[in-house]
């Protein structure tokens, strides 16, 4: 797939279609982008899990926080993703051995990995790259 864009029906399909979403590198400070995308996230009925190792096991926006995502007890949906592009290949590869496998990864704003989005792509795994659902959402739903 070409990732220099994305039709809107694309990217409304995905949102309608999730309803689990595990965020990696989620934030408890308020003043950070993650944090506030997880907001929107669970004001818009998703259910959010944050996932960050340093934070696992405290609470962000009242849900319990996980190391990583082989750790999170329930099937994911989305994997969104608040890392720097060099970690996009890494999360790839912790979705892949998830059972079942995550239905897409969506990475945020600035992160893109081109290789990471072919292997997620080649084990049949949808990407977004480059995009925030929290600008998609309220574009394209509400």
């Amino acid at each position: 797939m070409n990732h220099d864009g994305y039709t809107d029906d694309y990217l409304a399909g995905i949102l309608h279609s999730v309803k689990t979403i595990a965020l990696t590198g989620a934030s408890p400070n308020p003043a950070r982008p993650s944090n506030g995308v997880m907001g929107y996230l669970l004001s818009r009925g998703y259910e959010v899990i944050p996932v960050n190792p340093g934070q696992a096991g405290k609470l962000i926006q009242g849900r319990t926080v996980y190391a990583r995502l082989a750790d999170i007890p329930v099937p994911i949906d989305m994997v969104d993703v608040f890392r720097a592009s060099e970690y996009l290949g890494g999360v790839v590869e912790e979705a892949l051995a998830l059972r079942p496998l995550p239905k897409i990864i969506w990475s945020q704003l600035g992160v893109r990995d081109d290789a990471a989005a072919a292997t997620a792509e080649a084990a049949g795994i949808q990407m977004v790259m480059n995009r925030c659902p929290a600008i998609e959402y309220p574009r394209l739903i509400a």
